[in-house]
């Protein structure tokens, strides 16, 4: 599915009387922002080069276990991925960089790069103070930002707190390209059939959840990293699901459950705008951010504040398939019809760091 054309006038776009070319740090494949965010950037007409984060986690098995263990979540290869980073932008002199998610990029890289006079921003998809990832390093990296981007409200001033960048508040959102209606045929109906369908980890607080429906009697397709670890979630899940997968899963679910991450104190996530993307019914946990982009109770989508609440409402929508429907389409046109693709928050990122972009 092609993405809409937002600019196709290169020489129109720049950042101050320079023309804009960005260098985007992060990976490609599956639902990886830095791959979206690439796309977005074909589609508003950025010139752009990616450089892959993986690239720094390389390296024999007893070393990446070694410094991720003994020395605080740090990337095996961090400091030559960095040296790869300068030695790319003194030869290609992008106008912007922007890194993703915990960016393998060190406080002297960053530095050196800022020295070139290159825009520096990150768009930091998790929270940096989740204990499963909290990293001195990166903590020192973030004071060389020029510009922060966060999907929550919740670490806006922490991030102030550590960084003299300009902090702002951008939301997750979709990409076109991997999340839209499907049609599934007779069998796909039936290999993807569930009442109540949820994608993610098994974080521990996710477990009662799932636990729950499942002892109310409703099918749940559960699909995701280490479910199988638990033996109330062990018999449910379906796996790991490639975006081809999680396309048809959720197509072919009665509801689409809606969890946040307490760990990353989310107000909400990248399902908020896939599950809406690809039109299915939305059981949403119940947030400031969630309610600001879908309105009140039954507007859009069906909220709930805790689990006895949560398969109350659950049971309630699985008996009303026509209020499912109007619901679904409801939301679907929300997110569709608004701006919440990734080239839509790039095309907001740019403008926030005064690149002249045109939509």
């Amino acid at each position: 599915m092609p993405l809409p054309s937002l600019h196709s006038n290169v020489p129109d776009i720049v950042y101050g009387d320079r023309a804009l070319s960005l260098l985007i740090i992060g990976n490609r494949g599956g639902t990886n922002v830095g791959g979206s965010f690439e796309r977005g950037a074909i589609s508003l007409g950025v010139p752009v080069d990616v450089l892959e984060s993986r690239n720094a986690m390389g390296g024999p098995g007893w070393l990446r276990s070694m410094k991720w263990h003994l020395l605080q979540h740090t990337p095996a290869q961090l400091a030559q991925f960095s040296s790869a980073v300068v030695a790319h932008c003194a030869e290609r002199a992008p106008t912007v960089l922007l890194s993703t998610g915990l960016a393998p990029l060190n406080e002297m890289a960053l530095e050196k790069i800022g020295a070139m006079g290159i825009c520096r921003c990150n768009y930091l998809t998790d929270d940096a103070w989740n204990s499963s990832q909290r990293s001195p390093w990166f903590f020192r990296a973030l004071a060389q930002y020029d510009h922060i981007f966060t999907p929550r409200r919740a670490n806006l001033s922490d991030l102030r707190s550590v960084s003299r960048a300009n902090v702002s508040y951008v939301p997750f959102a979709y990409d076109p390209e991997l999340f839209y209606r499907v049609s599934l045929d007779a069998q796909q109906k039936e290999a993807f059939v569930s009442d109540v369908m949820f994608a993610g980890g098994a974080d521990a607080d996710r477990v009662a959840y799932i636990r729950a429906l499942s002892a109310a009697g409703v099918r749940v397709g559960l699909y995701g990293s280490y479910w199988e670890r638990f033996p109330d979630t062990r018999a449910l899940t379906r796996g790991q699901a490639s975006i081809d997968i999680l396309r048809k899963a959720i197509a072919g679910c009665s509801i689409a459950l809606c969890l946040v991450r307490r760990a990353n104190r989310d107000g909400h996530c990248m399902r908020t705008f896939e599950i809406p993307a690809i039109g299915a019914c939305m059981l949403v946990e119940k947030t400031q951010e969630h309610y600001e982009l879908f309105g009140s109770d039954g507007q859009a989508v069906v909220y709930f504040e805790n689990i006895p609440q949560m398969v109350d409402k659950a049971r309630w929508l699985l008996e009303r398939p026509q209020e499912r429907r109007r619901l679904a389409a409801k939301a679907h046109r929300l997110i569709a019809e608004g701006s919440h693709t990734y080239a839509s928050r790039l095309h907001s990122i740019l403008t926030e760091v005064g690149c002249g972009v045109s939509a």
